[in-house]
């Protein structure tokens, strides 16, 4: 805006007196819009009757954001539950959880869903928006999307001219990360995008026995993609990702001396955790004048092994060899009415409507090997034992189909119907077994079928242009399945469903300069999916079924550009999610107990700045504070995490080919431990946990052409 400014003023200084000028309105000064996806056609977010938060690319970029739990504090009601260990990162929304095999909330990237969390955590390459949709939807996505989805989408390629550039960051703890990116045009419909780099850095967490560090981190990362576009009707996207992580052990110890030692451990064994992921991704569409089809084929590849002292103390008693991998293919078959092009029903009555088919396959291995020490198990068994426990084999294959149908009657009132069945077929094959045999195997092999309607309905009014009101109310739905490994009797875990009703209101005011969006929310569960310890296997997690639940709450959203160079965001949630009464988990009554690992409240606020120097140049900063209201560790409520606060800050010089950062996350070093869980009597306190990441701070630069 300056930068035209100037450049106005400038040529009517030079030019000849007798010329006359033709006087230059300056752009109004407005919101940046967002476009999401939530019903898989592009949408104006403020014009949907649903609670979405939209993270654009030029945010991510200005945030310096690289994966996605750092995006998730610029959505309301949005927490996740992650190790230092990328493959394990779970989101939660409104208290809505997750579990690696099962998830409440499923991440889709570039369409693709990630039926496993273990392969939704990956590096942010060529980002193009993130968003945090809240509230079941089940009705077009389906199973596993009873809380919400997160959606990510890349960038497509140049198509006019050659893009790229190289980037990298220098940080304490010898933290760097260097990525170098090009794009453009093979012809004038054909282009190509390619983005590669590494990250390095040491481990935040001391082991005091060895004096190393454990949890450090190494990840190569790439992403290549190919966009035809033989037609103005007709694209074809062919995107492959690949990553590799070769990261060092967890840094769980006994939450007790986390709180009095914060990133101190003491154990005689050091383990390492890897994780391989390659996920090619083809996409059709086509765009008629009525109607428009497309198609989504995904195939994910990932496997995972992690080595670690399980008994996270000074003396030889158990360590594990954990190897998963898991191979998912879909398939989605899309047709809806073409989009800006609805149907006719009358002089007043227009209809949008979209329909589709789902298939996919998912076969997944484990075989998690825990090894004893000599008289550990009993004072009989004076040798080394191992425990698979387990050994299966998961296969899953299901179909969906979907329809919805969004009536707009004038020009201000739309009324939206959508359903969903779904079915799915799951195989087990599982065995926990003891090398030598000490006690006979135990072996299930058994064969359920889950089948589910999940219908939605939605009314929206606008007023005054740029004022909606709406509310909702849908079904959620997440299928049943069986537990790897789990105490005897547990191996199977029913389906889990919920209502949600919602209401709420979004505004655009001061000529599109301010948004203020809010809503209203509760959640009834049937069947709630619980992610549990195993009490007789350290560090080893099942899901069992824990009856009834409910959640309430409130989220706010307020963005604001009153100059052209200052952007203002604050976003605010509030929840209140509660075991329903006569419930009971593992045999304890969890009666109005919270439920676990849902922040009483969020709150984020901040602002981003700008000011040009001189044409080309131009100095900025962004700052934001996000506040957690604290959240209970555990079902039974017996230890939790206190409120705190992350506070972020970034400045830079940009000019027309380079850039140079100074940013730090995490300002105040705060100290909190995002996950913890009981683990018996290898823990004094009965709990380990791990601590979050401490201050961080470093100088990215670039340059770009």
């Amino acid at each position: 805006m300056m930068i035209a400014l100037i450049a106005v003023a400038t040529i009517q200084s030079v030019a000849p007196a007798q010329t006359p000028q033709t006087p230059q309105t300056p752009e109004p000064i407005r919101l940046e819009p967002i476009t999401v996806h939530v019903y898989k056609d592009p949408d104006d977010a403020q014009r949907l009757p649903i609670s979405v938060t939209g993270v654009s690319g030029s945010v991510l970029r200005a945030a310096g954001i690289l994966q996605v739990s750092d995006a998730g504090i610029l959505a309301p009601n949005t927490f996740f539950s992650e190790f230092t260990a990328r493959k394990l990162s779970n989101a939660r929304f409104r208290g809505i959880g997750s579990s690696p095999l099962n998830p409440g909330i499923t991440t889709y990237i570039d369409g693709v869903p990630q039926l496993n969390t273990n392969s939704s955590n990956i590096e942010f390459m060529d980002i193009q928006e993130v968003e945090f949709v809240r509230g079941p939807q089940s009705a077009l996505f389906g199973r596993n999307t009873l809380g919400g989805l997160i959606n990510i989408t890349t960038e497509r390629p140049a198509l006019t001219k050659w893009t790229g550039g190289v980037t990298g960051f220098l940080a304490n703890r010898s933290e760097w990360d260097g990525r170098a990116n090009v794009s453009g045009p093979i012809t004038d419909k054909f282009g190509v995008r390619v983005t590669a780099g590494h990250e390095a850095r040491d481990g935040f967490t001391i082991n005091d026995v060895t004096g190393h560090d454990l949890d450090y981190r190494r990840t190569s990362y790439g992403k290549a993609q190919l966009w035809w576009t033989p037609t103005s009707k007709w694209e074809t996207r062919l995107i492959v990702t690949g990553q590799r992580d070769q990261d060092g052990d967890y840094a769980l110890n006994d939450l007790a001396a986390l709180r009095r030692n914060p990133f101190h451990a003491s154990r005689d064994f050091e383990g390492v955790v890897e994780r391989d992921i390659v996920a090619p991704t083809f996409q059709i569409r086509w765009e008629g004048s009525r109607f428009s089809f497309g198609a989504t084929t995904g195939l994910v590849d990932w496997k995972t092994r992690d080595v670690t002292d399980l008994d996270y103390t000074v003396l030889p008693l158990i360590t594990r060899n954990n190897r998963e991998k898991d191979i998912q293919f879909t398939q989605e078959v899309r047709f809806a009415s073409a989009p800006g092009a609805p149907a006719k029903l009358g002089e007043h009555v227009r209809l949008r409507w979209q329909t589709g088919l789902v298939f996919f396959t998912q076969n997944y291995d484990q075989d998690a090997i825990n090894n004893f020490a000599p008289f550990l198990l009993s004072p009989q068994l004076g040798f080394p034992v191992a425990q698979h426990s387990p050994r299966s084999a998961l296969d899953d294959k299901g179909v969906g189909v979907y329809g919805q149908v969004t009536s707009t009657f004038g020009e201000n009132f739309d009324l939206t119907f959508g359903a969903r069945v779904d079915h799915e077929n799951k195989e087990a094959n599982l065995r926990t077994f003891f090398d030598p045999a000490i006690s006979p195997e135990n072996r299930v092999i058994a064969e359920k079928g889950f089948s589910n309607v999940s219908p939605q309905v939605a009314a929206s009014y606008r007023f005054a242009g740029n004022h909606m009101v709406y509310a909702s109310v849908g079904r959620g739905y997440k299928a049943g399945g069986f537990n790897p490994a789990s105490p005897a009797g547990s191996e199977t875990y029913g389906e889990e469903r919920t209502w949600h009703v919602e209401s709420g209101v979004k505004t655009l005011l001061a000529g599109g300069r301010l948004s203020a969006n809010a809503s209203l929310y509760y959640i009834n569960w049937s069947g709630l999916q619980l992610n549990v310890p195993d009490p007789t296997v350290p560090a080893q997690f099942f899901i069992r079924n824990i009856g009834k639940a409910t959640s309430k709450g409130f989220e706010a959203e307020l963005n604001a550009r009153p100059h052209a160079n200052l952007d203002l965001f604050a976003t605010f949630g509030l929840t209140h999610a509660r075991f329903a009464d006569h419930t009971s988990s593992g045999g304890i009554d969890v009666s109005g107990k919270k439920l676990p690992s849902s922040p009483d409240y969020t709150f984020t606020t901040g602002a981003q700045v700008s000011k040009d120097l001189r044409k080309s140049l131009r100095l900025y900063g962004r700052g934001e504070v996000w506040f957690n209201g604290g959240f209970e560790y555990n079902d039974a409520n017996t230890e939790r995490q206190k409120a705190y606060s992350l506070a972020n800050l970034r400045v830079g010089l940009r000019g027309r080919y380079a850039f140079v950062e100074g940013w730090v996350r995490n300002a105040f070093d705060t100290r909190y431990i995002p996950i913890a869980f009981a683990y018996g009597s290898f823990a004094p306190s009965g709990f380990v946990g791990e601590m979050g990441a401490p201050r961080r701070f470093g100088v990215t630069l670039g340059v770009t052409f």
